[in-house]
């Protein structure tokens, strides 16, 4: 297990099937912490022999992932501490996709923000209702510029702009699954998870060779995105200085105060 201060990321294996489950008491959010740590977990987990598929996962049942941590991008006084945050989302969806191994995602509430990138950088995401999605960054001041390839590769040029530009809606699960975000949508979770048993017995049955080869075509073209997510990880960085994120996160502290 690697513990981190207020949250955790737990890692099960079983029958070649190794299970990774994040929570965080802030409505699953992701500090740097829990973001390296979900990061090492998947490289660990993709370089185990013995493990033929992922399954990400986090705890609770109305929110997946609430993006970034607030208390974390309150705290943000210099660019290079704005890079290094942002950084963390990018290091998290460079692992999923170079890892090696099929990531399944169990989507079994809303996503907003970084969850979303999660979702996209899943190699196949199974939802059940609920799991709506938002991208709130423009909201805040910045823009989904870090998870920005990886949901626009997953849903399109024209679905990714629409959840950009109106950054206050939530879109609902049917419509992130027929943007294709979604591979499945189920009417409960109890649905969601037993699609979710059958497929990871499925794929942890497959030739892994085959398994490793499918997901270098899936992710084909995508070999610069180390140095891209770092760069939109810097625009990110910045723009949280920026006088609007700053009023925008001091009016978020006042209400919560």
């Amino acid at each position: 297990m690697e513990e981190t201060k207020d949250g955790y990321v737990t890692i099960e294996r079983e029958n070649g099937i190794s299970t990774i489950e994040f929570y965080h008491p802030h409505s699953n959010s992701l500090p740097r912490k829990i973001l390296d740590a979900l990061t090492k977990a998947i490289i660990e987990e993709g370089a185990n022999p013995a493990i033929k598929v992922l399954v990400l996962r986090s705890l609770g049942e109305k929110i997946f992932c609430s993006g970034a941590s607030f208390n974390e991008l309150a705290a943000i006084t210099t660019e290079e501490a704005g890079l290094n945050f942002f950084c963390g989302f990018a290091n998290t969806i460079n692992a999923m996709r170079t890892c090696g191994k099929i990531v399944i995602a169990r989507i079994q509430g809303k996503c907003i923000g970084g969850g979303v990138g999660l979702a996209a950088a899943a190699d196949y995401a199974i939802a059940c209702e609920g799991a709506d999605v938002k991208l709130s960054e423009l909201a805040v001041g910045i823009g989904p510029f870090v998870i920005g390839p990886a949901v626009e590769r997953k849903i399109g040029s024209s679905a990714f702009s629409q959840l950009a530009i109106d950054a206050v809606t939530f879109r609902p699960g049917d419509w992130a699954r027929r943007k294709g975000l979604f591979a499945e949508l189920h009417p409960d979770i109890a649905g969601m998870d037993e699609s979710i048993i059958r497929l990871s017995n499925t794929l942890a049955n497959s030739n892994p060779d085959a398994l490793k080869e499918l997901k270098k075509i899936f992710w084909n073209g995508t070999e610069h995105w180390n140095e891209l997510l770092n760069e939109r990880a810097g625009i990110s960085g910045k723009l949280i200085l920026s006088e609007y994120s700053q009023a925008f996160i001091n009016k978020f502290k006042h209400k919560l105060s």
